[in-house]
Parts: structure tokens; C-alpha cells; sequence
């Protein structure tokens, strides 16, 4: 194997010296490579030796799979081959990964997954150095979990060769019993520094670390059991007539906790124990005992939920409350953070009630501190942390920086940023003694508010294309402290000067907060000029600003001047309203007139189409062509029937019959009637069906059920099986057009109230592909005030909304695209009336850290060649329509009311009849007040235009 050996290796040593210098040096810096992922290797496989099978192989890169690859990885430089391309390629492509990654953080250093997926690969390629920094700087910026803790603290145990390295892991388990309660790494911690017993002072070392863990995670009931016992077998070890007591005395703390298997370690005590327990111990035993009863419903609840278990952690923090016991308390609170680490409403929770309770300084601090490392996007964590460090006396230096760091913490909303300049700000000003007339804290104070301005226009205007402080609340501030602590009210004046010039000026309420600072620490002359500047520029309220203005100058000079500019600007401000009513009332007046158009164009259309119909022998006469049924004026377009399955003669056959073979095989003849008289039928006879008035006695057995599909096809048979599950139905009404068109809704009536209550929970249910509402039948015109379902209309941070999506794409397929990025408590595809996707979906995630996390990853994902855009759900307002009553502008006349058409307002406003073949309608007659109304009905003739020939057309076109 040696000769193999040699000659493989002398052959590309002789094809280096023939090829050229560059080929060798491409040699040198390939078996370089290959040198270090077989140090790698190595690393990797000394660990695994090191800490035996309990290490995860797998994060470590040495696998059951990988142990050829490492053979063949260190016999690379003597013998290379396909393996050692195959190294070469997959260690290029490590380091492109590695260099994107790196890139990206660069860019974002905030992104979670994008630095454990760094370390990750850093880790697989050796570069110890490297993975060290990666690790340290993600620390910085991120509360480690267990896991990464775990394995980074394992990676540099096995390393650690002298005093100095031990010293340095120290350290390492100082930080990791910091981010979170770990239990695991607090045993870890006592187990390693048993190995350090040798040491000077090693053995004080190891009870000072087993003390520590005990009073963090000792009262853990499932877990604190392991560190009572690792405890005691060191001391057992070590024990000495003069230390037993030790062990008796740890029996005794442990014994005097309620934890799992007391009863086994009681037993152990008892055989352990050479003289009789005292009674002491015994009753705090019992007394124990009692108390794990009543804490076991609530762990049990936990054993039995699926993480994060949120709802069950809060029901056990509220029972700890009650009973008031602090370490209790914060015990479980740290247990519900290590599964709720980004639910920033339970980070709130525990922050204040250290700050009302506990008051520990440095506890509440590093509480606050773990708080903004887990849901950095949150403002109100932010606030509350510069609070904290206020109210504790924090170095102003220390609260600065911190400040610094909201800000480049990402918030999701243009507002947020607002709020935390705002908590800032006031804390500046806190500083700041008023007294004296200039001082370095008030510079400091009036620099803030300065860059605060500009950091909104420039920073987050630009990223979220909004202000984010459209009232100008930071300028109102900062003119409230020059005018009333400052006495500087020309530099308050040029603020609202600002806030005005902002798009603020048309808004009453603006000008009367300006108005009440002039009046508090102005003078007359400038509450004066700001009213009746008030006066001209509000378009909202202005009767307010000048009731306002009358108000003051009753007891003023200048009563006649604000009389005559009051009512100027009132009698100017009504006639452009009016002015604005009978534009509107122009506009409804012809949406009318097209829509009537149109329905007269669509009924020559249809009565042009029967006459070119092809008809049989046996067609009816001229004058049953004529005759026409209630309803036709309403039927359908063409293009919007519905296909009739059963199978239609064409219409060039003769006769209206179908083919059927008999029983025998012989054909017959059957009477097969047209599709538009099978329609006419059914609508008949839905017309001439009885209509049953609603009986409002029988509300409480009833059910109104909504959003079914227009195209349903007897809905009280298909209804029926599916109410029937829930008790005796006695009547399902649909309720029909005059078409005899189903429209979607319809009224379940059962026999038993419990079955109607019942059937309220069908919600939601999908019928024919759409969400069936199921909601009480309340009378609203008796009960105004019943609230019926509606999907939220405001923000809703932990929903996201989905626009772009393929047609094609199914609930299942989406569902599993967001459950990579958190858990999914609801998904929603919109559809329209018939049930066909618009591209759109809702998504509601467990809490807004997944929603912003989702948006972040998914936005501008590429879905089937589709491109998404993912948000937080923030519909925009909805229109409230306007009462179909008379309105009348204030000092105007009666106004028409706003309708349309048959067919709603059309899309355009447009008119695309050329000019030149337009017609001067006819004047409308005017009335005392304004237009007289339309009439109801337009008669035909008046609208119908003569017919003209070609010269007439071409006279119209070469008039001048």
C-alpha cells in the first residue's frame, strides 16, 4: 500500500513541474485546504471523544456516516481524488455561505437565525477564532438559549488545558446563567467546577456555585430535584466526621421544599440517617407535602400542554401572585419566559411587578436589560427600561447609550419611534433645573428636540413614508416647556409657527391649543391675531373657533370687528358647502341618467337578439314575441348565466325535442323547453311561491345563517343534513330575489332553543368552499345595539396580510410556507361571492413577535413565479354610506339625497360618447331654493335620439 501510495502521489508532483507555476501554486493552496479540514476533523473527533456519546454528533460534524469521510479526509494530501474535490467543493461553497451570511449581518445585525446559521458553518470549517467572535458578538446582541449555551460551553471545556482557560469557561457559565433559567447549565456548571477541586479555593468554589443554583432554580419542582442530589453525593463524597452535618442539613432544606419524588427522598433520609429524624423535620415534611398538592394541578397542566404552554404559565403565575411568596414568583415567571422568550406582554408583566414589589436595583435592571435583548421591536420595553434606570439613578452616560440602541432596534411602526423620543425627552427634561436661566442640561434638552425633528423627517419618513407625527406632538411639547418653564415664548411661537405650516392649520383643535398657550403666557394681541388666523384657516370647525372668538372679545375692545369677520367667513364657509351639495346632487343626477341608459340599451340589446333567434315550425306567433314577463327587464347578461347541465338542442334544429331511448332501445321523443324558458319557469315559480313573513316570537329558536355561495342550488336540501346533527329542524327559509336568484343568506329555524345554541357553533364552518356565518336572528331595528361579526377593521399586529398569490394556491400550501416562521392560530383565503380566490390571505399568528418576524422573512417571497407582499393587517377605513334621508347644509337649502343607479356608481366618470355626437341635455328646471328634483321615471321618447343617416353624420363632423 506504501508503493500505491508513492507512485499516486509522484504522479501530479510530475504533472506540477510540467504544467505551469500557476497550476502549482493552485496545487499548494488546495492541500492547504485539505490540511484544514482534516484539522477540523480532528477537532471534531477529539471532542466526540472528550465528552462521549451524550454530545450531539451531529452539531459537531462528526456523525456515524462521517467516520470513512474522516479517513479519507486525512490520507487526502498523500493520495488525492475524488474525495478531495469532493471536499474542496462543499468547503467553496462553506465559505460563499459564510461570506453572504457575514455580508447580511453586516446589514442587519439584528437578524436571529442569520447568526446561528454563521456559527453553524463557522463551527463545521474549524475556524475556532472565528466561531468564538461570531459567538460573542450574537451574545451581545441576543439572550442565548439553552441549547446554543450548552454547545458553545462544551466546545471550549474540551479546549480549556490550564488555570487561565478554567478561569475563562468560568466566565462563559457566568453569562449563560443570565440569559435564562437554566437548570441544565446550573448542574453543568456545579459538575465542572468539581473537576477545579484541586485548585486553591476550589472547594469553597464548588458550594458557592451549588448554593447559587439551588436559591435560582432549587424550588423548581420538576427540575430542582437533580441539584439537591449532585449537591449532597459531593458532599457525601467529601465528608468527614465533622461534615456530616452538611449532609443532614441539605436533607433538611430539600425535605422542607414541595418537589417531585419527596417521598423517596424522605425514604432516602430515613436509611441514610443513623439517628431518628426530628419531629421538626417531619412536620416541615408534611407541611411540604400539603403544599405540593396544590401546586400539582398546575404542573401537571403544564406536563400536559404542547409548548409554549403560555396560557397555562399564566394561570400558574396568577395563583403564585395570590399566594405572594417573591422567590415563588419570580421563579415562575423565569420558567414561562424560557418558552415565551419573545411575548413581549409577559416581559411587561414581570418588569412591573419587580418594580412595584421587589425594587432590587440590579434585578430589575437585568430583567429590564432581558427584556429589550428578546423583543427588541418593542417600544414600550424600551420606555419602560429608561424608566427604570431613571428611577434607580443610573449614569446619564449609561442612559444615553441605551437610548442609541432603541433607536437602531427596528421598530415596526413610524409611531413607535415617536414614543420613544418622547420618553427620552422627558427624562432631559426631568433633568433640567428650570431655575437657573441657561445650563448645560437645558442645551442638552434643546439639541434633543432638535435632532428629534430631524430624525423623524429624515430617518423615518423615509422608511415609512409617513411622519409618524402628523399632529406635531414632539413641537407641542417643546413650545409648552419654552413657553411655561422657559418663559421664552417668541421661540414657542415659532414652533406653532412650524406646527402650522405642517398641514395643521385647517384643524379647530390646533388652533385653540395654541390659542390657550397664548392665553396662559402670551398677551391679548397675539391670542387675537391667532383667532383670526384660526378664523380664515380652519376648514373643520370653524363655527368652534368663532364662538371662541366672540367669547373673548366680549370682554375685549374689538366686539364689531370679530362680529363682521365672524360672520363673513360663516356666510362664506356655507355658501361652499352649498356649493359642494348641488355638485353632488349634479353628479347623482347623472350616474341616474347613464344608468338608465344603460338598462334601455341592454333591453333593445336582448329584444334584438330574440328577433335573429332561429325558431322551429313550431315557434310561437309575432305577438307572444311582444308580450314580455315581470322580471325580464332583469335578467342576467349572457355571459353571467348559469350553465344548464342538462344538454340543449342547438339552435339551428328544427324542432325543440330530445333523444331518448326507451327502455326497449326504441327512441322517444321528449319536450325539451329552451334555456331562457326554463328559466323564466323557475324564476315563476319561486315568484308564486307563498312568502313567509318572519316571526320575531321565535328569535330565540332560529338561526340566521349568511355568506353561503350565490350558485347554491337548493339550499334547504343541502342545508338540512347539516343542522339536523345539532337537533329537529323544523323550517329552513332561503331567501330568493326577484330573479328567484338565491342571495346567500337564510333563516334555520329547530324546534328546541339548546339546538339553535347549538348550531351557533357551526361559525365558520366551510360550505362549498366558503365560510358559512352562523349568528342569533336579533331583530336590529328593535336591538340597535346587537354587534354581528365583523372582521377587525383596525391594526393588528399579530396578523398579517398577504397580497399576490397565485390563484392556484391552496390553504394547506400556505400554511405550511408561514409555520416556518411561528405558530399559526388562523389563516383565511379571500374569496369573492362565488368562491374563487382574489390572491389575498390573512394570517394571525400567537403573537405580533412571530407576525413581525414572518413579515421580515416572507415579504418579497416568490411564491409559483408569484412575488408576495406580506404586512401587518392594518385595513383602511371604511366609508360609512350616508342615510338615505334629505341632508341640508347648515344656513343652505334642502339638498337631494345621494343615490344611484340600478347597478350601483359606475367605474368611470367618464363619458365615451364623442363630443361632437353629444347633446345639450335639457336645462333643469330651477326651483326657489336650487334644482328642481329629477323626475321618477324618465319617459323613453324624451331620451331617445332620432335616428340620423350618413349625411347627417357627416354635417356634424364638418360643422365648425
Amino acid at each position: 500500500m506504501a508503493t500505491a501510495a508513492e507512485t499516486s502521489a509522484s504522479e501530479p508532483e510530475a504533472e506540477s513541474k510540467a504544467g505551469p507555476k500557476a497550476d502549482g501554486e493552485e496545487d499548494e493552496v488546495k492541500a492547504a485546504r485539505t490540511r484544514r479540514k482534516v484539522l477540523s476533523r480532528a477537532v471534531a473527533a477529539a471532542t466526540y471523544k472528550t465528552m462521549g456519546p451524550a454530545w450531539d454528533q451531529q452539531e459537531e460534524g462528526v456523525s456515524e456516516s462521517d467516520g470513512d469521510e474522516y479517513a479519507m479526509a486525512s490520507s487526502a494530501e498523500s493520495s488525492p481524488g475524488e474525495y478531495e474535490w469532493e471536499y474542496d467543493e462543499e468547503e467553496e461553497k462553506n465559505q460563499l455561505e459564510i461570506e453572504r451570511l457575514e455580508e447580511q449581518l453586516s446589514i442587519n445585525v439584528y437578524d436571529y437565525n442569520c447568526h446561528v446559521d454563521l456559527i453553524r458553518l463557522l463551527r463545521l470549517e474549524g475556524e475556532l477564532t472565528k466561531v468564538r467572535m461570531a459567538r460573542q458578538k450574537m451574545s451581545e446582541i441576543f439572550p442565548l438559549t439553552e441549547e446554543l449555551w450548552l454547545e458553545w460551553l462544551h466546545d471550549e471545556i474540551s479546549m480549556a488545558q490550564d488555570g487561565l482557560d478554567r478561569e475563562h469557561v468560568y466566565d462563559l457559565f457566568e453569562k449563560a446563567v443570565k440569559d435564562y433559567i437554566c437548570p441544565n447549565i446550573w448542574l453543568e456548571y456545579g459538575q465542572y467546577s468539581v473537576g477545579g477541586i484541586g485548585q486553591k479555593g476550589g472547594l469553597e468554589k464548588v458550594r458557592s456555585v451549588f448554593e447559587r443554583a439551588l436559591s435560582s432554580v432549587g424550588l423548581h419542582m420538576t427540575k430542582g430535584l437533580a441539584l439537591w442530589e449532585a449537591y449532597r453525593e459531593f458532599e457525601s463524597a467529601i465528608v468527614e466526621a465533622a461534615r456530616l452535618e452538611k449532609v443532614h442539613s441539605l436533607f433538611r432544606r430539600q425535605l422542607a421544599i414541595p418537589l417531585y419524588d419527596m417521598e423517596a427522598t424522605f425514604a432516602e433520609y430515613e436509611e441514610w440517617s443513623e439517628d431518628p429524624i426530628p419531629e421538626s423535620v417531619i412536620q416541615n415534611y408534611n407541611k411540604a407535602l400539603q403544599q405540593l398538592e396544590k401546586y400539582k394541578p398546575y404542573e401537571e397542566a403544564l406536563l400536559q400542554a404542547e409548548a409554549p404552554r403560555l396560557a397555562e404559565y399564566q394561570a400558574y403565575i396568577d395563583f403564585e401572585m395570590k399566594i405572594g411568596d417573591p422567590a415563588r414568583i419570580q421563579l415562575i415567571f423565569e420558567r414561562a419566559l424560557v418558552e415565551n422568550c419573545l411575548v413581549p406582554d409577559l416581559w411587561i408583566r414581570y418588569s412591573q411587578y419587580l418594580d412595584r414589589q421587589l425594587k432590587v436595583k440590579d434585578l430589575v435592571l437585568s430583567v429590564h436589560n432581558r427584556a429589550i435583548r428578546n423583543c427588541p421591536w418593542t417600544v414600550a420595553l424600551w420606555s419602560r427600561y429608561l424608566l427604570a434606570m431613571e428611577r434607580h439613578g443610573v449614569d446619564h452616560q449609561v442612559i444615553s447609550v441605551t437610548f442609541e440602541k432603541a433607536l437602531n432596534a427596528g421598530f415596526i411602526q413610524a409611531t413607535d419611534y415617536v414614543e420613544i423620543w418622547q420618553a427620552y425627552l422627558d427624562y432631559l427634561r426631568r433633568r433640567v433645573d428650570f431655575k437657573q436661566d441657561s445650563s448645560k442640561e437645558l442645551e442638552e434638552l434643546r439639541a434633543a428636540f432638535t435632532r428629534a425633528l430631524e430624525y423623524l423627517k429624515q430617518e423615518v419618513e423615509e422608511r415609512f413614508n409617513e411622519s409618524g407625527d402628523p399632529s406635531c406632538v414632539i413641537m407641542q411639547n417643546w413650545a409648552r416647556i419654552e413657553a411655561r418653564l422657559c418663559n421664552n415664548m417668541q421661540k414657542a411661537r415659532e414652533l406653532w409657527d412650524s406646527i402650522m405650516t405642517r398641514g395643521n392649520a385647517k384643524y379647530a383643535n390646533m388652533w385653540l391649543e395654541y390659542y390657550n398657550l397664548e392665553r396662559a403666557h402670551g398677551d391679548t394681541q397675539h391670542c387675537r391675531k391667532a383667532l383670526h388666523r384660526a378664523v380664515q384657516c380652519t376648514s373643520d370647525y370653524p363655527e368652534h373657533v368663532c364662538e371662541v372668538l366672540l367669547t373673548m372679545e366680549r370682554t375685549e375692545e374689538d366686539w364689531d370687528i370679530a362680529v363682521q369677520k365672524t360672520e363673513t367667513r360663516l356666510a362664506r364657509v356655507n355658501e361652499q358647502r352649498m356649493k359642494a351639495a348641488e355638485k353632488e346632487a349634479a353628479l347623482v343626477q347623472q350616474e341616474e341618467e347613464k344608468a338608465e341608459q344603460r338598462k334601455r340599451a341592454r333591453a333593445e340589446k336582448k329584444a334584438l337578439k330574440k328577433k335573429k333567434k332561429i325558431r322551429g315550425p313550431e315557434k310561437r306567433g309575432a305577438d307572444e314575441d311582444d308580450e314580455k314577463e315581470w322580471g325580464d327587464d332583469e335578467e342576467e347578461q349572457p355571459s353571467k348565466r348559469r350553465r344548464v347541465e342538462n344538454s340543449i338542442p342547438a339552435a339551428g334544429e328544427t324542432q325543440n325535442v330530445e333523444v331518448a331511448a326507451g327502455p326497449a332501445g326504441k327512441c322517444a321523443a321528449v319536450d325539451v323547453e329552451p334555456p331562457s324558458k326554463q328559466k323564466e319557469k323557475a324564476a315563476s315559480l319561486k315568484r308564486d311561491m307563498p312568502k313567509v313573513l318572519h316571526d320575531s316570537s321565535k328569535d330565540s329558536i332560529t338561526v340566521f345563517v349568511s355568506n353561503l355561495p350565490y350558485s347554491m342550488q337548493e339550499p334547504d336540501t343541502k342545508l338540512r343534513p347539516l343542522f339536523e346533527a345539532c337537533g329537529e329542524v323544523v323550517q329552513i327559509r332561503p331567501i330568493f330575489s326577484n330573479r328567484g336568484d338565491f342571495r346567500g343568506y337564510c333563516y334555520v329555524e329547530f324546534k328546541e332553543e339548546k339546538s339553535a345554541l347549538q348550531a351557533l357553533e357551526m361559525d365558520r364552518k366551510s360550505v362549498e368552499g366558503r365560510p358559512m356565518f352562523v349568528s342569533p336572528c336579533v331583530d336590529k331595528s328593535k336591538n340597535p345595539d346587537f354587534k354581528v361579526f365583523r372582521y377587525s377593521t383596525s391594526l393588528e399586529k399579530h396578523k398579517l396580510f398577504i397580497s399576490g398569490l397565485p390563484f392556484s394556491c391552496t390553504k394547506e400550501e400556505l400554511e405550511e410556507i408561514c409555520k416556518a416562521h411561528g405558530t399559526v392560530k388562523d389563516l383565511r383565503l379571500v374569496t369573492n361571492r362565488a368562491g374563487k380566490p382574489k390572491g389575498l390571505a390573512y394570517v394571525e399568528y400567537e403573537n405580533e413577535s412571530q407576525a413581525s418576524q414572518a413579515v421580515m422573512k416572507m415579504d418579497g417571497m416568490t411564491i409559483k413565479e408569484n412575488i408576495i407582499k406580506v404586512a401587518i393587517s392594518n385595513p383602511p377605513q371604511r366609508k360609512v354610506p350616508e342615510k338615505p334621508e334629505t341632508r341640508k347644509a347648515p344656513g343652505g337649502p334642502m339638498l337631494l339625497p345621494q343615490t344611484y343607479g340600478a347597478r350601483g356608481k359606475g367605474r368611470t366618470q367618464l363619458s365615451l360618447l364623442p363630443r361632437a355626437l353629444q347633446r345639450p341635455s335639457a336645462a333643469a328646471p330651477q326651483a326657489e331654493n336650487g334644482p328642481a328634483a329629477a323626475p321618477a321615471v324618465a319617459a323613453p321618447a324624451a331620451t331617445e335620439a332620432p335616428k340620423m343617416s350618413n349625411a347627417d353624420f357627416a354635417k356634424l363632423f364638418l360643422r365648425k
